[in-house]
């Protein structure tokens, strides 16, 4: 505890500290405790993913609804952790009980196979357990929680204990959070959350004694659970035993809190210096923002190109083309270069094939009202690039010059067949612009 109190106390100096770095701090915890509390049991959101959503309220990705909503809810939790810690109340089991309401939001069913047996049974939000929630080891063997018979009484003795020891001032605030966590895992008192709540009781207790709040990294679960676990050898399996537990018998799980505390000084000791909080895998969560839909992106191969083509590209060129055709009779003539349904590779304005683009062209022809044939040609176009491809529809200018008025881009993950909206897209952009011609065209 040596190292605790001696960077709580260069912490505590610094203070009061800017505006600035308290946003950046407030930002940085916000992020990192959502995600990685969330991650430990199992939400597959990505950090990007959990940053977007947070601060920007937007969705990116594949990302599942209920994992979405799940980390909404934890970050609602969070501030309402907070904001009792800050309060005069005392921690009480209708807090508790509020808190899990707010990070579950609402009952939902469960259906599993336990010993070969389907098992089906309700999740309820803001309630104690209503069936046991043993789990089964690694080793086959069970490891029994409180049961839901013994469960409000155990949960009575917490509170009154965790109440009582604050009053008494004997135990440091990281020596009661880690103590308050380890006996309320063994009592393990609601079917769902009960990870994420003991986390969040652990910095309300943190909080409230006026030290920085802690995260448990999700790249930290092996060790946080082995220190419970070991804890579990020397404290005795038996439930009660396990919501009685002294310091002294689980000393393994204090130390490992110690680092999350340390961990968390020295970021705010940096932050109260004005110097740069970000971490070495700051970098890595950054471009996982900022780019998520591009990473991890198969490459171009000759098979994927093949399978565009004959997948994508030719079934949209006979769509285009079924979507015009009834407007083919305004015109003078229409031609397609190729015919329908097929293509060929692009050459610039010296005639030099240029590699990885294909086109099919379709030429308008109008008669204007001078008597002049004036024509309109478009180009459909796909150009293939090392992790993705672009389908593109061109004008031509004078000078050969061609001129955009639409672009896709697709990933080489994206399905064999082009969705009915994008060929929509294509076809409209084709005949706005040839309305805009015709109309050009009557005028002269």
């Amino acid at each position: 505890m040596s190292t605790i109190n001696r960077l709580y106390a260069e912490w505590q100096s610094l203070q009061p500290i800017s505006q600035e770095a308290q946003s950046n701090i407030d930002r940085k915890f916000m992020l990192e405790f959502n995600y990685n509390s969330n991650h430990i049991e199992g939400n597959t959101l990505t950090y990007g993913q959990t940053e977007l959503l947070l601060l920007f309220g937007k969705v990116d990705g594949d990302a599942k609804m209920n994992d979405l909503e799940e980390m909404k809810a934890h970050n609602v939790g969070l501030k309402m952790m907070q904001e009792e810690a800050l309060s005069e109340r005392p921690m009480t089991e209708y807090f508790i009980k509020s808190l899990h309401q707010t990070i579950i939001r609402e009952d939902y069913n469960v259906r599993k196979e336990i010993d070969g047996q389907v098992v089906t049974y309700t999740v309820h939000a803001g309630q104690y357990k209503t069936r046991p929630n043993s789990v089964k080891t690694v080793t086959g063997e069970i490891f029994e929680y409180a049961s839901p018979e013994e469960t409000p009484a155990l949960m009575t003795d917490l509170i009154d204990w965790y109440n009582s020891a604050v009053e008494e001032g004997k135990l440091s605030a990281l020596e009661l959070a880690s103590l308050f966590h380890y006996r309320y895992i063994r009592i393990h008192p609601f079917e769902d959350g009960n990870g994420r709540i003991a986390r969040l009781l652990v910095n309300f207790i943190l909080l409230r004694a006026g030290y920085p709040m802690i995260i448990v990294r999700s790249d930290d679960k092996d060790k946080y659970l082995s220190a419970l676990n070991r804890c579990d050898v020397t404290v005795g399996l038996t439930p009660s035993d396990g919501a009685h537990a002294e310091l002294a018998q689980i000393r393994p799980f204090v130390e490992y809190m110690e680092s999350c505390l340390e961990r968390a000084l020295t970021i705010r000791i940096k932050a109260a210096k004005g110097d740069e909080i970000e971490e070495e895998d700051d970098w890595q969560k950054e471009l996982k923002v900022k780019f998520a839909p591009k990473l991890n992106l198969p490459e171009k191969t000759k098979d994927g190109v093949s399978r565009v083509m004959a997948h994508v590209f030719l079934p949209l060129i006979r769509r285009v083309n079924d979507n015009l055709k009834s407007y083919y009779s305004i015109f003078y003539s229409v031609k397609w270069t190729p015919e329908v349904g097929k293509y060929t590779q692009f050459n610039d304005i010296d005639g030099n094939v240029v590699d990885d683009i294909y086109y099919s062209s379709i030429n308008f022809t109008y008669i204007n009202s001078v008597g002049n044939k004036v024509e309109c040609p478009i180009f459909i176009c796909v150009e293939f690039k090392q992790f993705g491809y672009e389908i593109a529809v061109y004008t031509v200018h004078y000078q050969f010059r061609r001129v955009p008025i639409f672009c896709e881009e697709y990933t080489y993950t994206t399905k064999d067949t082009m969705g009915v909206d994008s060929s929509k897209g294509v076809t409209n952009s084709i005949g706005k612009h040839i309305t805009a011609f015709l109309r050009n065209a009557s005028k002269i």
